[in-house]
């Protein structure tokens, strides 16, 4: 099974239905076996190996809430011990040893007074709502509220209108996509060939309108483009410069090594769906070096969305190799910080 992640959510469709196939030996490949939480890895293994980590329930008192919630170092080492046997883990550097530099920057930026007011008001509303929310009914049964509250605030960030509201739809400036458009520029002054991600198709319309203004020659690959690889072939065929993609659609399963750059319009919590994506140019035949950039504003959810990545990287690496520190977990502070 290519693609594991896809399972990583026990109560899917996907995750079900591949349980029932019957094989003599399973094998499970991914290049993120953990996105978000222990309980995705343990989903993978469950399917592979039934039982080896208990049941759900079992694994989470076990070892889920001990290492994420208790930072228990014991019980992060009774679980490297348990599954390193059955990982075989190869990174890009010890496979692929050929691969050119890659380089990731961190590109900020200001807002402008009309946006940074705009920013600052729904800061402060939805900051005195989540407060209340959380004391008044609990963490747990706000967190999609809260996660609509902390999206309004990033789509503040990537541009105004994205939101539909009155008021953020009388801003028609955005700063961060005007830093965009002069990376652009500058890059393809440099003969450089770009791919663009976002989380939302909203922000990549907008952004396909710049390109169309600005003559600029684009692919673009949502979960709604019908002709799919037409918009590919023109990308690795040269006829375009620029490849706009969604993050969903377009984080796996494609080759686009005619890309030296990589953009990071907007952060996200997980580390590992936007490295995903970056392997899209940053992968074996990629033979020049590879540029990312990860663009933010400054004094924002962003800023604080990049120091999470950190902390979820660090779970990650603590399972992958066996170390020892780095555990940590958002709590009612973490969320609420957001909204500092």
């Amino acid at each position: 099974m290519d693609e594991a992640q896809k399972i990583k959510n026990s109560r899917s469709q996907s995750a079900q239905a591949v349980k029932k196939i019957r094989s003599e030996h399973f094998f499970a490949l991914t290049g993120t076996p953990m996105e978000n939480h222990l309980g995705e890895l343990h989903s993978i293994f469950d399917t592979v190996m039934p039982d080896f980590l208990g049941s759900p329930k079992e694994f989470k008192t076990l070892y889920q809430n001990p290492i994420e919630k208790e930072h228990n170092a014991d019980a992060q080492k009774r679980l490297n011990e348990r599954i390193r046997p059955f990982m075989l883990r190869r990174t890009k550097d010890r496979v692929a040893k050929e691969l050119p530099l890659k380089t990731e920057i961190i590109r900020s930026v200001s807002f402008e007074s009309d946006q940074a007011q705009l920013y600052e008001t729904i800061r402060v509303s939805m900051q005195k709502s989540v407060r209340e929310s959380i004391k008044t009914m609990g963490l747990a049964t706000r967190h999609l509220s809260l996660l609509a509250a902390l999206l309004k605030l990033r789509q503040v960030c990537c541009d105004p209108r994205l939101l539909k509201i009155q008021e953020a739809q009388k801003i028609k400036n955005s700063a961060k996509l005007d830093m965009l458009l002069d990376l652009v520029h500058e890059l393809r002054e440099e003969g450089r060939r770009i791919l663009i991600f976002s989380q939302f198709t909203s922000m990549l319309e907008i952004i396909q309108d710049k390109m169309i203004d600005e003559k600029i020659s684009y692919s673009m690959l949502t979960g709604s483009t019908l002709k799919r690889q037409e918009q590919i072939d023109k990308f690795n065929s040269d006829e375009t410069e620029v490849f706009l993609i969604s993050l969903k659609a377009g984080g796996v399963g494609l080759n686009l090594t005619k890309a030296d750059v990589v953009i990071h319009y907007d952060p996200w919590w997980n580390p590992a769906a936007q490295d995903q994506a970056t392997d899209r140019a940053y992968r074996i035949g990629q033979d020049k070096p590879v540029f990312v950039y990860r663009l933010i504003v400054e004094n924002s959810v962003e800023e604080k969305i990049i120091q999470m990545q950190e902390s979820k990287k660090a779970l990650a690496e603590a399972i992958y190799e066996g170390k020892e520190q780095g555990f940590s977990t958002m709590d009612e502070k973490d969320l609420l910080d957001l909204f500092q």
